[in-house]
């Protein structure tokens, strides 16, 4: 594997287990979130340096389904990070601090709030899009074949029974709740297992790249394809 491939994959991985990280505030603190949040979006731009050639191809080629289900994830997520990214230095009271932010505080705790779930969401769904290269890239590092047909429906059948899952534990915690901004408020249990806690949310990251990859699969066999 060419080493610029092997950095990006560092750094996704890296990112996704920050993203977790910080949907557990509850656990670890303002401080730790506040530098794990800087860290994440550290990683965020360098992702995006890596990956400028897509910036190049914006204004080329056909604008299939594919590429606008692509574009349209790829913007969205995008949007929840800059959301992110400011909300996170007016609410700052360690890495930012010193710019001393007072006003705007109420409107930064809701887009906080709303772009966070939107970001868990969509940074999911992203990798979900890109999931079928993410297997090729393992399966030839790791020097695994393609599995046969059953192996193959098992494998379908358990990623569906974790995104079903990960669906039902979605509604029971109410997350649209909080991406809608239905509430001012963030309900934070901190009694509750810390395993128990990245378990579900897990399972939430696996549903939303489990309709990322098929949705994008579906849309690459039967309504065109095109380069994102």
């Amino acid at each position: 594997m060419k080493p610029k491939a092997v950095i990006k994959i560092t750094v996704d991985v890296l990112m996704t287990l920050t993203l977790l990280f910080l949907m557990g505030y509850q656990f670890w603190g303002e401080a730790a979130h506040e530098w794990a949040g800087a860290g994440m979006f550290l990683l965020f731009a360098v992702h995006h340096v890596l990956n400028r050639n897509w910036y190049k191809t914006l204004l080329k080629g056909r604008y299939t389904p594919l590429r606008v289900f692509l574009l349209l994830i790829d913007g969205c997520l995008f949007l929840a990070m800059a959301g992110l990214m400011v909300s996170g230095i007016m609410l700052s009271n360690h890495v930012f601090a010193f710019l001393d932010i007072r006003s705007g505080l109420s409107f930064a705790r809701l887009l906080h709030m709303a772009a966070s779930y939107w970001g868990f969401v969509l940074m999911a769904a992203h990798l979900g899009l890109h999931w079928g290269m993410f297997m090729k890239m393992a399966g030839k590092a790791l020097k695994i074949s393609r599995p046969s047909l059953p192996r193959r429906i098992l494998l379908f059948l358990c990623a569906a029974a974790i995104a079903a899952y990960g669906l039902a534990v979605f509604i029971g915690r109410d997350l649209l709740t909080y991406m809608l901004l239905r509430t001012q408020f963030v309900f934070l249990d901190f009694g509750e297992p810390v395993p128990l806690f990245y378990l579900d949310y897990l399972a939430m990251m696996g549903t939303f790249i489990f309709l990322g990859h098929y949705i994008s699969r579906f849309l690459r066999k039967f309504a065109g394809n095109g380069k994102p």
